[in-house]
């Protein structure tokens, strides 16, 4: 089957979601493609700044999503042998906000699908680009559920497909990676009664370790180790390993030891930032991760994929209805983004160096 739009989006995070939502407000015809068979499909950054804040409530979405359930954290807050030693009070009102992706995307595709330049598919997975004679890309090809081979033409494709981007690959587009030395530990857990909803840090063994309050009533760990360390980590006895993080935390000692047992309770993400050596190439832009990888240090990810949403939304408006050309505009996105990631990404490297100094005694 063959569709033809002005835009097709690949990948439907939070960034392309809203790409797709803020284009089909203005009436350019876009197709939102996700290989997965559903929405909202457990993310780790789900933590809102002011700067995705903003941007939500630009454009009128943050409200549902309230009213789905969010969470705003009260304060930051850094642990030493099991008290609390310092505490940053955000001048917000906040010190960030958990929006489960769930309700951040139900919420997005919701005030999509109002518009009939608007269509989502589901369990649609890209397996080729398709080029004309002048090396540009008009469209792709995919593997549909139930379908079998598409065919979508576009005059723009949006590569929105994460850290492992199937379109970066097939566009042939090197990923710079850097390494910052250290995996991470996520776990979840429920919180526990009178729980007051905060970030919580600590140093365990010379890593950090972070609690972030999540909607529902749970907590979501992320404990630093050693980048590469995790196999043989594995093999040691699991007790002793547990034991520092009720240490560190006493307050979760009856959630932890309910609901985190054996090593197979932890996820491990292989932590890396990268930079992609170009973004846009012959009518196709990378975005959000796609384009650039944060690391989890300061929560920039999911606010990054936004804020790159909602420029380039205003700048495809100009080619589609101030006639400019493709080429010229994608390049003017990369232009204006680019040196603002490659900054965040040496404020993340700052960060993860400093950390250590928030517990030394002054």
């Amino acid at each position: 089957m063959n569709y033809q739009t002005d835009v097709c989006i690949i990948g439907a995070g939070p960034g392309g979601a809203l790409l797709a939502y803020l284009l089909a407000k203005q009436n350019i015809s876009t197709i939102l493609i996700e290989r997965s068979d559903e929405l909202g499909k457990e993310f780790r950054g789900e933590h809102l700044n002011e700067d995705g804040e903003m941007i939500l409530k630009k454009h009128h979405i943050f409200e549902e999503i309230e009213s789905l359930g969010l969470l705003r954290m009260s304060r930051v807050e850094y642990w030493k042998d099991g008290h609390v030693f310092k505490t940053i009070e955000s001048e917000l009102g906040h010190a960030g906000i958990h929006v489960p992706q769930q309700h951040l995307l139900q919420s997005i595709n919701n005030q999509a699908s109002i518009h009939l330049s608007y269509k989502l598919m589901l369990g649609t997975k890209v397996t080729e680009l398709m080029q004309n004679e002048k090396g540009q890309y008009t469209g792709i090809k995919a593997q549909q559920k139930g379908r079998g081979e598409i065919i979508v033409e576009s005059k723009i494709i949006i590569g929105a497909d994460g850290r492992y981007s199937t379109v970066r690959k097939l566009a042939h587009i090197k990923n710079n990676i850097h390494n910052h030395g250290y995996d991470l530990l996520w776990a979840k857990i429920p919180a526990p009664a009178n729980w007051e909803p905060s970030i919580k840090f600590s140093l365990v063994k010379q890593q950090q370790v972070a609690l972030f309050s999540q909607a529902k009533g749970f907590v979501q760990i992320g404990w630093n180790i050693e980048k590469g360390s995790y196999p043989a980590l594995r093999k040691q006895s699991f007790r002793p390993f547990i034991q520092r993080l009720i240490d560190a935390f006493p307050s979760l000692n009856l959630s932890i030891e309910s609901f985190i047992t054996s090593w197979s309770d932890f996820t491990l993400l292989s932590v890396q930032s990268s930079i992609s050596e170009v973004w846009s190439k012959h009518h196709l832009l990378l975005l959000g991760d796609a384009a650039h990888t944060m690391t989890p240090a300061g929560a920039f990810g999911l606010n990054e994929s936004l804020k790159d949403a909602d420029l380039l939304s205003d700048l495809l408006h100009q080619v589609f209805y101030q006639n400019k050309k493709i080429s010229e505009t994608l390049r003017q996105f990369e232009q204006k983004r680019k040196p603002e990631l490659i900054t965040l990404e040496r404020i993340q490297f700052q960060r993860e160096k400093e950390f250590s100094s928030h517990f030394i005694s002054s």
